[in-house]
């Protein structure tokens, strides 16, 4: 584990917060002693794991929001720069499974709506934040994915799409950015782990036998506090 405070007055961002990956990724973070945002469309989910990171000395702030409204993530981010000079890191986490369906038979409105969640709602937050995050001294981006977005599986074709175009959206980011050397930008494959998600779309699998989500938080932290070159691909196995 990294240094219990090696993010202290860092301001940390985490979309999908309210539970899973993303409420464990932003414990951690809370615990390692940055301010985190906590960003989901439940305000009760955020407001169970803003009371763990307060209950475990750390701080943290929620903004329920709906992602794919690119109105409210412009609000987000001009009340977010009106509060803190920059933002430090930023973990896109939030996604939408959809139906596990062959491709001839994906529904069009289905998957738009699945594009808007882990594509376009993603490009605008990084279109909002971008300035915040250029006023960092070391801003970090971090961008959820899954195999499918580089292997291509039966019946997973709207999912890995969306995840090929998520990937490669931060791949050209990350190109864009190289040059000032103030901005890293790293993709995490989880890889199976004990989500809602993975329940839904794995239904007979047994839970016990996958890790939890704090161990992909961990790694993510290690990720964080690591030397990595931007454009970087891991995978949590």
């Amino acid at each position: 584990m990294t240094d219990p405070q090696a993010f202290a007055g860092k301001l940390a961002l985490v979309t999908g917060a309210s539970r899973g990956i993303g409420a464990a990724t932003a414990e951690a973070l809370g615990k390692a002693g940055a301010h985190v945002i906590l960003i989901a469309r439940t305000a009760s989910g955020l407001e169970a794991v803003e009371e763990r990171i307060h209950a475990a000395g750390g701080s943290a702030t929620i903004a329920p929001l709906d992602l794919t409204d690119s109105g409210n993530i412009a609000k987000l981010a001009a009340a977010v720069a009106e509060r803190w000079p920059a933002l430090d890191i930023l973990v896109l986490n939030a996604a939408l499974l959809g139906s596990l369906s062959p491709v001839e038979h994906l529904d069009g409105k289905e998957l738009a709506r699945i594009f808007a969640t882990n594509v376009f709602a993603n490009q605008a937050m990084i279109a909002a934040f971008d300035p915040l995050l250029r006023r960092s001294e070391k801003a970090e981006v971090v961008g959820l994915t899954s195999s499918v977005g580089i292997e291509p599986r039966a019946f997973w074709g709207g999912y890995g799409a969306s995840k090929a175009a998520f990937e490669n959206l931060l791949a050209c980011y990350a190109d864009e950015t190289a040059h000032a050397g103030k901005l890293r930008v790293q993709v995490i494959d989880p890889g199976a782990t004990r989500t809602r998600m993975r329940q839904n779309a794995f239904p007979g699998e047994e839970p016990s036998s996958l890790k939890t989500p704090d161990v992909v938080a961990t790694a993510i932290l290690g990720r964080l506090a690591g030397d990595a070159e931007t454009g970087s691909r891991f995978r949590i196995d």
